[in-house]
């Protein structure tokens, strides 16, 4: 085995699915799990949403009885095209059906996920024929309704009810009528929210080494269907112990992929030039882990045959143990938004001189007549567009920095409507006319300094807490240049990182954002104030602006896949519990 599953602490720390804190155990960084999950189209956190379909009031479309109702949905693409999912059943004589087909669709925060319903009427002959098989232009169009699946799950109640339209060209309008409507009714996944708590332990295993026992850890995979296997977590590294008891780990199903699917656990000996020995491995699911906990019973380990020269694979005298199997249900970023909880948008825009003359088309800010958008207004928009359905009022705080205002100093952090008493503006429309307005009514001018708009932006989420409102907030820096106040950034940053808040920094042009990837503590290394104190979690995340090929998720959508993981972490930590 090679050092794959080495990390920080030179390789000897747990990875993945054991907890970094007994009281949040499933907020560690679970990598393996990512990178194979983003390699297959899954970004940040996702959860399965099962919709179910009803209708009432539909056009009666028969002579002698009522219609015969059926219902196609589809996902609409960024291009305007439309990807089937399912058809429910025909419902019989029915112009109110309740169908009882599901449709099953992974909920992606940071896509706006357009969902299209069509109502159909099918003909009696059709009746006997499986839906997949119908051709829907023959049958009789009754209505079509469209909404965001995020419409749907931040709803208290998870449904939705659509005015069903139809355009009636047979009278020759095009003006849509309304045809009866359609509610949308969405239910997570119970297999989202499980997570499973397991204590291992092995007892008498082989000594790898020659002058000490051995240093075992696990290794624990799931198996995909390829036979590939894709490590979930390690445990950490137990020296000089031939039965060692490791620390819990915890596992969700939804990494696991189910009860019943196949997971490999190896059993290694630590070496610290990376090249670690297979003792031995047991393949289980967790139902069968579970069966092995309540009879008290071990699992031998094995020795695959190409490992232990013989023929066929080696039984080992060591053996696996499951000390502790427990299973548990944690609020889900879904269960937050459902209880009201609001994700509140700010923006803050960056007004230096470096960005260039805004009448001249070299500049970042230049306005293009065209309605080309210039980057700035590119990253409003792509996140906008996605955050502005988890707000419910859409007035957000937009603020600039690095400006002088007519007749005003140098200001590093100014309403962009430019008003003195408030900062908010009506809508993304809102933002980005803000935004062109202060371009002819500010004049370009230096340093860029974060500190004001982070401070600023600290003092409306910290009233959201002092008053029990359940907010959370993300502010968009979108810069183009190199911060001259790094340490004055890093002590708003460390002061902010106990407050409802997720600072999202977005870097335009081609300018060197070294210090910015430094505010962005990824690599593990908290960030630290001029007093001493650590960022009590990482709230940042930076990102340089690029292009993206047509139907790609933009650099800056994929971004957004944290935030979910950041509210929970945030919540969680707190024991701040969904409003019921």
């Amino acid at each position: 085995m090679g050092n794959c599953c080495s990390d920080v602490a030179g390789g000897r720390a747990a990875v993945g699915g054991t907890a970094t804190s007994h009281g949040n155990p499933v907020d560690g960084v679970n990598e393996a799990v990512e990178n194979f999950l983003t390699s297959r189209g899954y970004r940040g956190l996702f959860s399965q949403i099962e919709l179910s379909l009803s209708a009432s009031n539909l056009r009666d479309r028969d002579v002698l009885s009522k219609s015969d109702p059926m219902a196609a949905v589809y996902m609409k693409g960024r291009d305007g095209s439309l990807q089937e999912l399912g058809r429910t059943e025909v419902v019989l004589n029915s112009l109110n059906p309740n169908w009882i087909i599901k449709h099953s669709i992974t909920y992606h925060f940071e896509v706006v996920q357009t969902l299209v319903f069509r109502v159909y009427d099918v003909d009696t002959q059709f009746h006997d024929l499986d839906v997949k098989m119908l051709k829907l232009d023959e049958q009789q169009f009754l209505g079509e309704a469209a909404c965001t699946l995020s419409e749907v799950v931040t709803k208290s109640n998870k449904s939705l009810t659509l005015d069903l339209v139809r355009k009636d060209v047979s009278v020759g309008s095009n003006h849509p009528r309304k045809c009866g409507s359609l509610t949308v009714h969405a239910e997570e996944s119970v297999a989202s929210k499980t997570t499973t708590e397991l204590v291992f332990r092995c007892s008498d295993l082989e000594s790898k080494d020659l002058f000490s026992k051995s240093d075992p850890f696990l290794v624990i995979s799931k198996l995909v269907e390829s036979g590939i296997a894709i490590p979930i977590c390690k445990t950490e590294v137990l020296k000089n112990d031939l039965s060692p008891a490791w620390k819990p780990v915890f596992l969700n199903i939804q990494q696991v992929g189910g009860k019943d699917n196949p997971l490999t656990i190896e059993c290694f000996n630590f070496n610290s030039n990376g090249k670690h020995d297979l003792i031995g491995k047991v393949q289980k699911s967790l139902a069968d882990l579970e069966k092995l906990h309540s009879v008290g019973q071990g699992e031998h380990l094995l020795l695959p045959a190409a490992v232990a020269n013989s023929h066929p694979n080696k039984i080992l005298k060591g053996q696996l143990f499951v000390d502790k199997f427990c299973e548990s249900v944690q609020y889900t970023f879904l269960d937050y938004l459902s209880g009201g909880c609001q994700l509140n948008f700010m923006v803050a825009i960056d007004f230096t001189a470096s960005n260039g003359n805004p009448r001249l088309p070299d500049s970042l800010h230049y306005i293009d007549p065209s309605g080309r958008p210039n980057a700035y207004q590119r990253a409003i928009l792509e996140v906008g567009e996605v955050l502005q359905f988890y707000d419910s009022d859409k007035r957000f705080p937009a603020w600039g920095f690095g400006a002088r205002p007519i007749d005003g100093p140098v200001s590093h952090c100014f309403n962009l409507n430019g008003s003195s008493n408030y900062c908010e503006v009506e809508g993304i429309q809102g933002i980005m006319m803000a935004y062109t307005s202060a371009l002819f009514n500010v004049s370009l001018a230096g340093p860029t300094l974060f500190g004001p708009v982070i401070s600023t932006a600290a003092q409306i989420a910290g009233h959201a807490l002092a008053t029990n409102e359940q907010k959370y907030f993300v502010l968009l820096i979108i810069t183009d240049g190199v911060i001259t106040d790094l340490q004055e950034t890093k002590d708003a940053l460390v002061q902010a990182s106990d407050l409802p808040l997720s600072i999202l920094i977005v870097g335009v042009g081609g300018a060197d954002f070294k210090e910015m990837e430094i505010l962005d503590a990824d690599r593990g290394e908290r960030l630290e104030s001029s007093t001493g104190r650590v960022a009590s979690r990482d709230i940042v995340q930076f990102v340089p602006l690029r292009d993206v090929q047509s139907g790609e998720i933009s650099v800056v959508q994929s971004l957004l896949a944290e935030l979910p993981t950041q509210l929970l972490t945030y919540m969680r930590t707190r024991g701040i519990q969904p409003n019921p």
